[in-house]
């Protein structure tokens, strides 16, 4: 958020040792690196474009508490090092090209209940952020912010705590005293919201049904909820909506 008067700070309190690498006395300097490299939070790093993963990847490298210690340019990819490696934080991108993010947060949430997930998006927080939350996402970070707001996201999420931006909590504050309005997609269940992005990007009930591995029928019950929640009348309008609302990448 700018302006600095109005800027909350983010206080992350971490367990781990975050003080320049030296030599303990008595200990050589390997077994110090060891140490500090055994006590730093393991990241896996969720991204389908190879730039931003290695611009990620730069970020938490410079730091003495984080590492990536992974890429995936997928879900799938994602799950597969998940499964078969220790990771303590996952950074997952908002839109990848195999999966419904509503989706692969649901599915690690169910796997891994205790692993931390931090979305990074270029989507507008106040859009997304809420229904990711609601899904089991741990917090929500845009990527047009600044690096030393990442890492105490990724710090505070890797404690076990939530992240909510400064301007988001103030959204959600005004939302909740009545002094703005609530957008109408957040009123939207997670399942309802994943119909309403579909439909609004071209996809038909068939195509989401067999997505979410669901019936047509449920499918179009999810679509009448979301119409008459909305009041809107047709799948075009879902389109305008969503696109009036950044919502479609």
């Amino acid at each position: 958020m700018s302006g600095g008067s109005r800027r909350l700070e983010i206080v992350a309190v971490s367990p781990y040792n975050s003080s320049s690498p030296g030599t303990i006395a008595g200990q050589g300097g390997t077994a110090m690196n060891d140490e500090l490299t055994r006590s730093r939070r393991r990241v896996l790093i969720v991204d389908d474009h190879a730039l931003v993963r290695a611009g990620f990847k730069r970020i938490l490298d410079a730091t003495d508490d984080l590492e990536a210690a992974g890429e995936a340019g997928t879900a799938a990819e994602a799950h597969t090092l998940i499964a078969a490696g220790r990771y303590d934080v996952v950074m997952l991108d908002i839109s990848l090209p195999d999966a419904n993010v509503l989706e692969t947060v649901a599915a690690l949430r169910r796997r891994h209940p205790e692993l931390p997930i931090l979305i990074v998006s270029m989507h507008p927080e106040d859009q997304y952020a809420v229904n990711l939350l609601r899904a089991g996402a741990s917090g929500f970070f845009a990527k047009a912010g600044e690096a030393e707001d990442l890492l105490a996201a990724l710090r505070l999420v890797a404690a076990g705590r939530r992240y909510v931006s400064p301007s988001l909590a103030e959204a959600l504050a005004l939302e909740a005293t009545g002094v703005a309005q609530e957008p109408l997609h957040r009123q939207l269940s997670n399942r309802e919201f994943q119909v309403f992005i579909g439909l609004a990007a071209g996809k038909t009930v068939t195509d989401l049904a067999d997505a979410m591995c669901l019936s047509v029928k449920t499918v179009s019950t999810y679509r009448t909820r979301v119409l008459e929640k909305m009041d809107l009348a047709r799948n075009a309008d879902l389109t305008a909506y969503a696109l009036r609302h950044d919502l479609l990448s």
